[in-house]
């Protein structure tokens, strides 16, 4: 008789509840182990620190989430998820100026990261197969006698005088940045994987506002990114359930915006327009501000080196992004689409041989966005990292390009935000549709120069 099948997941964030959505399917057993002890509605917990900031769930997300657990939208929307369309309800200032706005199928979410955990969370606790271990810390892997498979972790539960041991097939460590698998592969005779970092020293301060009542706007979120190297501060207004705002201002090479009344209220009023600074004067302040540090990208490299089987690191304790881009959360849904593809066509006692190869395909699922992450941060004049290579640098002109033609092209703006919402893959930017354009006018600007230049040359003779 075949023995049960157990997965053991160390956090119980979102990356955590998606991997044990999908693990769910294909083992007898699935656990949860989450240091925290969950709230019983969607308010901030210890574990995510961030979640007082604008979260975007890009529409690649969605569609995964959806698949996942259906009905997941409309049930966001009865909670106050605002629904909005990325082309026509979106404010987005570009460094050229504002894109052009139209109507679009790009429909977006706009709620709290609290309200989407929660009620991730509470469908995954649904599952006859899956058990929450909470206020529980791994303090270690458990091995065979080789060190050559992990066959379980260490537990410490809040107030037990001992640990306890917890035994699985495959560990998944999903606890975030502050993931200490680098520690326990040393401690078991492994060198720690290859890291990459890139860190354009962001900083990022939110509060929640409740609007004005008599506001007159045409639209329904406020994107105003940073545009490095010339200007590194930004903000965002995102729209929230509880007819609520999440005002959110952000500044690069340690141009951190401050935390009281008015300081926060005067690096507004220094950003491009004076949209956000206007709303922050006239809406009613309902939390304090909050800061969030420490936005670096990191790559834990993870495919790239040797590993005892069965344990495979997903989320930011493999890949963290710098949140300005938002694709955090949707990588993560990628992440446990390959798992549970991986184990559509693979047994589990397979990962003797083939847990490597599941990691590989995983770097595969954040590749796409780290390379949009870190080649923007490239840009700050203090990103503390290697050196920029040429690919890098004509990218980041490209996407210069880029957003001064979708100013008066809607179509560019779309392609743009379909790359964005991780729809279709960067390549289709370049594309002759969007490639001739922008040479085009590059050379006819360079053009229009070059006769200014002959005319005031004419002038001085």
């Amino acid at each position: 008789m075949q023995s049960e099948t157990h997965a053991a997941i160390v956090g119980g964030s979102l990356a955590g509840l998606l991997m044990g959505r999908v693990l769910a399917d294909h083992f007898d057993r699935v656990t949860i182990i989450e240091r925290d002890a969950y709230p019983d509605q969607p308010i901030p917990r210890k574990g995510v620190p961030h979640s007082r900031f604008p979260h975007t769930l890009m529409i690649r997300g969605q569609q995964i989430l959806e698949s996942l657990f259906p009905g997941l939208r409309a049930e966001l929307i009865d909670a106050g998820a605002i629904e909005l369309d990325s082309l026509n309800d979106l404010a987005f200032l570009t460094p050229a100026g504002w894109a052009a706005r139209s109507a679009s199928n790009l429909s977006l979410l706009s709620c709290s990261r609290d309200l989407l955990d929660w009620s991730i969370r509470r469908r995954v606790a649904t599952l006859p197969n899956v058990q929450f271990l909470t206020e529980t810390s791994v303090r270690g892997l458990l091995t065979d006698t080789e060190h050559k498979k992990i066959i379980g972790v260490s537990l410490h539960q809040r107030n037990a005088e001992t640990n306890t041991e917890l035994r699985a097939d495959l560990i998944v460590d999903a606890s975030g940045k502050a993931s200490h698998t680098p520690d326990w592969l040393r401690a078991l005779g492994y060198e720690s994987p290859p890291e990459i970092e890139v860190n354009a020293f962001v900083g990022y301060v939110a509060r929640i506002y409740q609007p004005p009542a008599d506001r007159s706007i045409d639209w329904k979120m406020v994107f105003m990114p940073a545009a490095p190297p010339q200007r590194h501060r930004g903000g965002a207004i995102f729209p929230i359930e509880g007819d609520r705002w999440i005002i959110s201002l952000a500044g690069g090479d340690r141009d951190y915006p401050p935390t009281n009344e008015a300081g926060f209220l005067a690096f507004a009023r220094t950003l491009p327009s004076p949209i956000i600074a206007d709303m922050i004067e006239r809406s009613t302040p309902l939390t304090p501000i909050y800061a969030y540090y420490g936005n670096e990208n990191r790559l834990r490299q993870y495919d790239q080196c040797s590993l005892p089987t069965h344990l495979i690191v997903v989320g930011h304790a493999a890949c963290s992004l710098n949140p300005t881009y938002g694709q955090a959360m949707t990588v993560a849904a990628l992440e446990a689409m390959t798992v549970d593809r991986f184990f559509q066509h693979h047994a589990i006692r397979n990962l003797d041989t083939q847990t490597h190869q599941l990691q590989q395909q995983l770097a595969k699922a954040h590749q796409e966005a780290w390379s949009a992450a870190i080649g923007m941060d490239y840009r700050y004049q203090s990103t503390q990292s290697q050196s920029i290579n040429a690919t890098t640098r004509f990218v980041n002109w490209y996407w210069e390009q880029l957003m001064a033609l979708s100013l008066d092209r809607a179509s560019v703006f779309r392609t743009f935000l379909e790359v964005l919402h991780l729809i279709k893959p960067s390549i289709v930017l370049f594309r002759p549709a969007i490639l001739v354009p922008v040479l085009v006018r590059v050379v006819m600007q360079r053009w229009q120069r070059f006769l200014l230049h002959s005319k005031s040359k004419l002038t001085t003779h």
